[in-house]
């Protein structure tokens, strides 16, 4: 081998290693605890796939006191895990946000009742909603249907419906419905009602700011990239994935078990495939976009409408 030969492998194995060197660091921070929800990010990071794309992510997830987006607007995370109409509330406040990988391709949400009887037709009963958000679509719901429901504040758990407090509770299909299951209630067709069957909004997309967004883009989609392999991954090997999940669920002593987690993995992943295509297809649909602004501008829960184009920044793609 000659000099020059020599001297051009010496500066290519010093790019590929001043590359790994300066990856770039990025904190991830999920809107909730460690659960099955989000293994596709566990996944991404546990399988290097995030270091072959040239990011070094930590997964923080929030706390009591300190949330997710508070994560993102201090700048301690650079991205969080939003629902789409709770998103859209967020950047009519004043805080502009981008979407960078849409995950979930329907609505999760379930209302259960006491009664054997659909909560849809029962007319100013109890109903438990999370104190921390994400029910928009289900406060649209009643108003539009003349439901009339009085929202009762719960922090989390179902301890509340199971002492009889309440008539009817909000649920997600990977999470609370299972373990209204595991606690013995039953659960029929009868006394639910699913969001999806006539208000199917998307919901679970990976957000940052739109500020941050400007700055990193090609970072933004290599993150987005990564974790898109993740979820494929984690859809053609879910019990690998679940012994992922159940690591991270330990180590951040969550109060779960693998039944239940392995039941939210299989929900999640089918609520990733959209009911038209047939296909896993990582996308905000501008339909449902359109949907979630009538639904909340007429119950005013946001005042503009936040376009498609505003949410997946086209103006810079």
């Amino acid at each position: 081998m000659n000099r020059r030969s020599i001297g051009v492998l010496v500066l290519s194995l010093l790019f590929v290693f001043c590359g790994k060197a300066e990856a770039q660091k990025f904190v991830f921070t999920p809107q909730w605890t460690a659960q099955a929800q989000f293994a596709g990010y566990y996944v991404a990071l546990e399988k290097g796939f995030y270091r072959e794309a040239g990011i070094e992510v930590e997964i923080v997830h929030p706390t009591l006191t300190q949330s997710a987006l508070n994560h993102i607007r201090s700048g301690e995370s650079q991205a969080t895990t939003l629902q789409l109409c709770e998103a859209m509330v967020i950047i009519d406040s004043g805080v502009p946000l981008v979407n960078i990988l849409q995950t979930s391709m329907n609505n999760a949400m379930v209302i259960v009742s006491r009664k054997d009887e659909s909560p849809i037709r029962q007319k100013g009963i109890r109903v438990g909603t999370w104190s921390a958000g994400f029910d928009q679509m289900a406060v649209c719901l009643s108003s539009i249907e003349g439901l009339d429901y009085k929202w009762i504040p719960i922090r989390s758990g179902i301890n509340l419906f199971l002492s009889g407090a309440i008539d009817a509770t909000l649920t997600m299909s990977y999470n609370e419905l299972y373990q209204l299951m595991e606690a013995g209630v039953s659960i029929t067709e009868n006394n639910i009602y699913r969001l999806a069957d006539s208000y199917n909004v998307q919901e679970d997309g990976v957000y940052m700011t739109r500020d941050y967004y400007e700055r990193h883009q090609d970072q933004a989609e290599r993150f987005a990239q990564a974790s898109r392999r993740g979820w494929e991954w984690a859809a053609e090997h879910p019990e690998e994935t679940l012994d992922i999940v159940m690591d991270y669920v330990q180590k951040n002593h969550i109060a779960t078990n693998r039944v239940l987690q392995k039941l939210m993995l299989e929900e999640i992943l089918r609520q990733q495939v959209d009911r038209d295509s047939g296909q896993r297809e990582f996308r905000l649909r501008p339909d449902m976009v359109e949907m979630a602004n009538d639904m909340m501008l007429r119950n005013q829960l946001i005042l503009r409408k936040i376009t498609y184009d505003e949410l997946i920044d086209r103006q810079t793609r």
